[in-house]
């Protein structure tokens, strides 16, 4: 098996069975801010996109690249399709023009042509955008993990698929702490210091775990190109920042755990692997490697110049403002803080929004948008017009994925950390905001079934478990669940909107249907 890394989550895999291209990543993202590291814009991309399959493990868009997808991807190769419960990343990739499908089960090996492949979906509120997942892949003679973001808990499923050779695994930060946080400079310092550790020893949690033959760091770190935020790179200019590179972490790795093999990959590094053999080659010489680590302020310098034209071109395609900014927020937002209930709960009080010199409130009590009116906010959130005003013009449902991730916000709040806060910026879609409300009420649920006209049924949908005491009907042995119009045939308990979602029913004095196996209780 031949693994070329392609840059940041980015691999090209070769096998005898067939190649697959995993997260390919060019074009900058999250409004210009983040830049793959190093540079791989000089790769043959047209190549790559030849491959039989693509693996596109979540839509953050430093593993979803519409742009480069669109262009040097043939649009008639296998898509791997990760098990999510929504279909937002198969209509993203079909919108591209993507058209053969293989849809998978979290944890299922699927036998394809010879290749053995499975992919485990994460499916939380805080796992990427409703969704991240890692591919296992097995073509009968090495097997491979490719981690890139998902944190699977798991880790006896992902063994029992065979004993790992080469692991590809994220260790370097990807998110907005602490660094946009209204914090003291000292303190800053040392919760970016912490958040270091935590991601090193994470990544060190999981190679214990995984026990592979070879690691590979991947996924990470951006840099950062923009001069507003060039300090952010690496450690940042005072220590103040997350973003670890490679050779810092190939040194910690090698420090902590001397007896590990673990190997730089770098774009167009090739790792040649045979089993539990592996043989590694640049396309760098190792004078420019270590230019890239070593002298990286002038590296990095040398890159800005050349992306200078990427970044006016991100900047001119920012939205103007609108002159009914809030009223345009109040007819997206209302609706759904309406049907929010766990999220409003959660954050429990007034949100406040700065955008540019003008401040609103989300009040998720009274579940409103309005102007600022001077009240005690413990959340603030801070930003340019020109970013909320292009997220509304393109309607963004996940706020995570083009404005928190961009670093061009600041944050304050008086006390812990919420995370209903950003869950609710993740969720700007009614879709969205159904799933996740039915996730956290089913995580309180004690798997209680409910009588509905005269059937026993489970008490939460199998769609996208919606609360069917709430949202369920029946009609001449058919249940209809009001929140998406799924139905179900209740004597089979078949699904009728679509396969793979039995429901357990029974009639109030009668034998189980559907899944007959499932536990009942009260």
């Amino acid at each position: 098996m031949r693994v070329t890394g392609v840059g940041h989550a980015g691999l090209y895999i070769e096998t005898v069975a067939g190649s697959v291209l995993c997260d390919p990543w060019v074009n900058p993202a999250f409004f210009g801010s983040w830049f793959p590291f190093p540079d791989n814009s000089d790769l043959d991309w047209d190549t790559f996109g030849q491959a039989d399959y693509l693996y596109i493990s979540h839509l953050h868009r430093d593993h979803f690249d519409p742009e480069l997808l669109r262009r040097h991807v043939r649009k008639n190769t296998t898509v791997l399709l990760p098990d999510y419960p929504t279909d937002e990343l198969e209509r993203a990739l079909a919108g591209l023009g993507f058209r053969t499908f293989l849809r998978t089960t979290s944890g299922v090996p699927v036998h394809r042509d010879g290749l053995r492949i499975m992919i485990t979906s994460l499916t939380g509120p805080s796992d990427g955008p409703i969704g991240d997942s890692a591919l296992s892949l097995d073509d009968g003679h090495t097997v491979i993990l490719n981690q890139n973001d998902a944190h699977p808990l798991d880790i006896e499923q992902l063994r029992d698929f065979g004993e790992v050779h080469g692991y590809f695994t994220q260790f370097s930060g990807a998110i907005w702490w602490p660094m946009v946080y209204d914090l003291p400079e000292g303190a800053r310092r040392e919760f970016a210091r912490r958040k270091r550790v935590g991601q090193t020893d994470r990544a060190l949690r999981y190679i214990d775990a995984v026990d592979a033959a070879h690691v590979f760091p991947t996924a990470g770190p951006p840099c950062f190109l923009d001069e507003e935020l060039f300090d952010f790179n690496g450690h940042g200019y005072d220590g103040a920042s997350i973003f670890t590179d490679q050779a810092q972490f190939l040194a910690e790795l090698h420090s902590a755990r001397p007896a590990v093999s673990a190997h730089l990959l770098l774009p167009g590094s090739v790792a040649d692997l045979d089993g539990s053999c592996c043989e590694l080659s640049h396309r760098y010489t190792a004078a420019e490697i270590t230019r890239i680590f070593q002298e990286k302020t002038d590296y990095l310098r040398e890159y800005q110049n050349r992306a200078q034209p990427a970044l006016a071109a991100e900047q001119m395609s920012r939205a103007p403002v609108p002159s009914d900014l809030l009223e345009q927020l109040k007819q997206w937002w209302e609706p759904l803080l309406k049907r929010a209930e766990n999220i409003c709960t959660g954050v429990g009080g007034p949100v406040r929004l700065d955008v540019g010199e003008r401040s609103l409130v989300i009040d998720f009590t009274a579940r409103e948008v309005r102007e600022f009116a001077g009240e005690q906010c413990r959340y603030r959130l801070s930003t340019s017009a020109d970013l909320v005003a292009t997220n509304l013009t393109r309607r963004e449902v996940d706020w995570s994925n083009s404005l928190f991730l961009s670093l061009r916000f600041r944050a304050s709040r008086v006390g812990q950390y919420n995370e209903f806060v950003y869950v609710f910026f993740k969720c700007l879609s009614p879709e969205r905001i159904d799933y996740v409300e039915n996730w956290y009420d089913e995580r309180n649920d004690d798997g209680a079934d409910i009588t509905l006209d005269s059937w026993r049924v489970q008490r939460r949908c199998p769609h996208l478990r919606a609360d069917l005491a709430k949202f369920g009907s029946v009609s001449d042995g058919v249940l209809t669940c009001a929140l998406h119009g799924w139905r179900f045939d209740l004597a089979t308990g078949r699904c009728l909107t679509a396969a793979g979602h039995q429901i357990r029913a029974m009639p109030v004095s009668g034998p189980i249907s559907g899944c007959a196996a499932a536990t009942t209780s009260e």
